[in-house]
């Protein structure tokens, strides 16, 4: 199968070209597959504006002094930190605080409830016992009450 070589295009683009198979190529030769290509500019191929750059103001907070890509990447700006700062600067920790400690309220007034919640069933549960033993009662006594009138009414006739 032949290799591809990517070379470079008067448009910018990289184009894909038949390169030799590596058995007829020299020894020296035989281990590179591609070309390096430096990266197109801003505004050199049609399709640019699609790609968002450092140096165009797509990105949130961007501004075209913070980056300038003609110096290359020896210009002694330090994108790591650039980077930071913009999110340093963009995140603010105040409404998070206030967020988590709502949360921890809400979170401990909520076990609160449910802690009462549990103690009041506890005491339903109590008193429902409470109320069918005292029906059970009152279900023997309406019984025993029941037998004596019938043993009674026996005796009558």
């Amino acid at each position: 199968m032949p290799s591809t070589i990517l070379a470079r295009s008067p448009s910018a683009l990289p184009v894909a070209v038949p390169g030799k198979s590596p058995q007829n190529l020299p020894m020296h030769q035989a281990s590179y597959s591609r070309v390096a290509v430096s990266p197109p500019q801003p505004g050199s191929s049609p399709n640019s504006s699609a790609v968002p750059s450092l140096t165009s103001g797509s990105y949130a907070g961007s501004s075209a002094g913070d980056y300038d890509s003609s110096n290359g990447p020896a210009s002694g700006v330090d994108l790591v930190e650039l980077m930071n700062d913009r999110l340093g600067s963009a995140v603010n920790p105040l409404p998070l605080d206030r967020s988590l400690a709502r949360q921890a309220q809400t979170s401990g007034a909520l076990n609160a409830k449910q802690q009462e919640l549990l103690e009041l069933q506890a005491l339903a549960q109590r008193r429902l016992k409470g109320a069918r033993a005292n029906f059970a009662d009152g279900m023997k006594a309406a019984k025993e009450v029941k037998r004596d009138l019938d043993w009674t009414q026996k005796r009558v006739s």
